[in-house]
């Protein structure tokens, strides 16, 4: 199994910016650049969401509350994971969880960065 260690949250004013980065641990089976990496988040009381994916062909996806304001990005040299997080808006509040896939189709989580938007 991935170990993820996620890092960058915070609190943030709305409007502004968080950059959230994953690292995933070095002993993948297969190489990082195989996984498929994502971003989830967990609102209080609200379930997990899927926010953003990027596949190990570089793809990428957003979930229609971030496209245009998120960006993710990997770099495979370092086995990082990044989510840019612009024009944070209040309902951004949330735990974000790395997250990525093997070829075979293994997840595996993060334990989750908390960000906090708050004026």
């Amino acid at each position: 199994q991935v170990q993820l260690v996620e890092s960058g949250g915070g609190l943030v004013q709305p409007g502004g910016s968080l950059r959230l980065s994953c690292a995933a641990s070095r002993t993948i089976v297969g190489g990082f650049r195989s996984y498929n990496m994502g971003w989830y988040r967990q609102a209080p009381g609200k379930r997990r969401e899927w926010v953003a994916s990027i596949n190990n062909d570089g793809s990428t996806d957003y979930a229609d509350f971030v496209k245009g304001r998120f960006t993710i990005s990997r770099d495979n040299s370092r086995s990082m994971v990044y989510l840019q997080m612009d024009n944070i808006i209040l309902e951004d509040t949330a735990v974000y969880y790395c997250w990525s896939q093997s070829v075979n189709g293994a997840d595996s989580w993060g334990q989750g960065t908390q960000v906090t938007v708050s004026s």
